[in-house]
């Protein structure tokens, strides 16, 4: 039977809202006296101390401002993210371009901001004294990635060499930072990172790698939020999110996220010409 009206569905987005927000009395992050907590999950690609490091600061200071209140959530691995995330559970959730096409059409979440400073570029890396000079040279080699259904460091690259049909070994690494590294030690001959991920690598790291290839742009990771969310709640993070430019110390917020510019974004713009990719054959859904 198909419900339509109105009324149903306000019901419904409101049952749902209450599934993905908790009770004041768990951990806040801004506004304790907040009515309720947000769950806000980051896909995972670097440490959960980073991402800790680098979430918890801005998310206090948003929450705050925009009288919200957060509850900081890193899975353990990418899959485990997007498991949640695929379930509907976050209210908001810092997502790569792909889990936004994902996450659109199996629970309805909408893009709210990202990044307008860089587009996103996949990249395949090697070591800097590496021989290999061309995709060619992969052919029959391993490669490091971070995991499956990674957007620009492993859809996009994965996608690229089928279309030159080099075949190649596969390793799943978890994070962009272990990418790296296992590729500086030697133990494959090269690896898909992205370009902002590499920027933010120390540079003892950056100067041990070569990027062999890069991908087409693509507008960078959004900020997403469950469709239970409000309009009001929406705007009122977004306003205190772009205030963060106004100031040095928020400035600083905003690069360790890597967010330095913060632009509203929607589906139909920005993410849905993804879906023209043919990405699906890549895919690993939990």
């Amino acid at each position: 039977m198909r419900i339509c009206c109105g009324p149903y569905k306000a019901w419904v987005l409101g049952v749902l809202w209450g599934l993905v927000s908790t009770s004041v009395n768990a951990a806040c992050l801004g506004d304790a006296k907040a009515a309720r907590v947000h769950v806000f999950d980051v896909v995972p690609q670097f440490t959960a101390a980073r991402i800790y490091g680098s979430w918890s600061p801005l998310l206090q200071r948003v929450g705050t401002a925009s009288g919200l209140c957060f509850e900081l959530r890193v899975a353990p691995s990418i899959p485990e993210f997007e498991q949640k995330l695929f379930l509907g559970e976050p209210a908001f959730a810092f997502v790569n371009p792909y889990h936004a096409v994902l996450a659109h059409k199996k629970q309805r979440y909408l893009p709210l901001l990202s990044d307008g400073e860089e587009m996103l570029k996949g990249i395949l890396v090697v070591r800097q004294d590496s021989p290999i000079r061309q995709l060619q040279d992969l052919q029959s080699k391993t490669l490091a990635f971070p995991a499956p259904n990674a957007f620009a460091a492993t859809l996009l690259i994965r996608a690229e060499l089928a279309k030159k049909k080099i075949d190649t070994q596969t390793q799943f690494v978890k994070t962009h930072s272990n990418v790296y590294r296992t590729v500086i030690q030697g133990e494959v001959a090269g690896g898909g990172g992205v370009n902002n991920t590499l920027d933010s690598e120390l540079p003892e790291i950056r100067q041990q790698l070569r990027v062999l290839h890069e991908t087409a742009s693509y507008q960078p990771h959004p900020v997403v939020t469950h469709p239970g969310v409000p309009a009001a709640t929406r705007e009122r993070f977004f306003k205190a999110f772009a205030s963060l430019t106004q100031d040095d110390a928020g400035r600083k917020l905003l690069d360790a996220v890597g967010i330095s510019k913060p632009v509203q974004v929607n589906y139909l713009k920005h993410y849905k010409v993804l879906e023209d990719l043919g990405l699906e054959k890549f895919l690993a859904i939990p």
